[in-house]
């Protein structure tokens, strides 16, 4: 299993890269987009589009953390504040072979948790006082494994870049839509290429949208590795499986459920209304529930 785990981590790192750039282009696609319409000039824009698109990357890569934090709530710790949690952190830091992450506090009834940063060095583990409240070691240490694990797999990383880069094409997208709607462009509009115009508020519309679905794939296709790598972690499927079935349990949600950050949970914070199902970022906690009793039983499949 290990060895597997393992394979399975170095592809993940590789889609990474493509996941960002893939980011990275839609990006640069809704720029050049609104670049047309508002009348720039297709080769003055190139550099422009490859400028915005390159620096959002890296800006999102350089202040993952510090996104993610404001947007949720999370202050860090020092040790002195949660001894024993700290304790928890540190075990399976120890198992890992990971730097000791920093510990942030939400201040939240709903259980609930999240890891981010851009690598393993600069990374953050969050934990909801809900959760500290409602869960026993056994599981607290399942949680961290979890999200440990997804701190080694660079999901905090790709998530990060996925939810800012996700705000700022709706941000640009609902510019430009005011501009369309509002009557800012009228001018240029009558001077026109009529399929060019069709082509920009096609892209306004559906844009948002994939960059919704992208981060949602994103975010599902890695919880389950997430889950089984912390169980490689901690060799205790128990404790997350326990911690998952407290989760599916509780229906109280964070109070920060802003769907740009929904993905970074480890539970989703949304609600089970269709669109929420339609971009959810978590796979079904009874599916994973049901893959580590697999993985306790023995009979685990890749």
């Amino acid at each position: 299993m290990a060895v597997s785990f393992k394979a399975m981590q170095a592809a993940n790192k590789r889609k990474t890269i493509i996941l960002i750039a893939m980011m990275a282009s839609l990006t640069a696609f809704v720029v050049y987009a609104i670049g047309l319409y508002m009348g720039v000039a297709t080769t003055g824009l190139v550099p422009f589009v490859v400028l915005i698109s390159v620096g959002g990357t890296w800006w999102s890569y350089y202040a993952s953390d510090r996104i993610v934090m404001t947007m949720t709530g999370a202050r860090v710790i020092e040790e002195s504040d949660a001894p024993q949690l700290y304790n928890i952190v540190q075990e399976v830091v120890i198992a890992s072979g990971m730097p000791m992450p920093k510990v942030a506090i939400v201040e939240d009834d709903a259980p609930n948790a999240f890891a981010t940063g851009r690598d393993p060095e600069h990374a953050v583990i969050a934990f909801t006082t809900g959760i500290l409240r409602v869960m026993d070691r056994e599981q607290l240490q399942g949680v961290v494994a979890h999200e440990m694990a997804h701190v080694a797999n660079r999901d905090t990383l790709v998530s990060a870049v996925a939810a800012t880069t996700a705000g700022a094409i709706a941000l640009m997208s609902d510019m430009v839509s005011r501009i369309l709607w509002f009557g800012g462009g009228r001018d240029r509009d009558r001077n026109a290429n009529p399929i060019a115009l069709i082509g920009v508020v096609i892209v306004i519309i559906l844009a948002p949208l994939a960059a919704m679905l992208l981060r949602s794939a994103i975010s599902r296709n890695r919880e389950s590795l997430a889950d089984a790598t912390g169980v490689e972690f901690t060799r205790n499927p128990a404790g997350l499986r326990r911690a998952l079935e407290q989760l599916e349990k509780d229906s109280t949600v964070v109070r920060q459920r802003s769907t740009s950050v929904a993905h970074v949970w480890i539970e989703s914070p949304l609600d089970s209304s269709f669109t929420s199902k339609l971009f959810a970022t978590h796979p079904p906690l009874s599916e994973r529930i049901a893959s580590l009793k697999a993985i306790e039983s023995g009979t685990y499949e890749n």
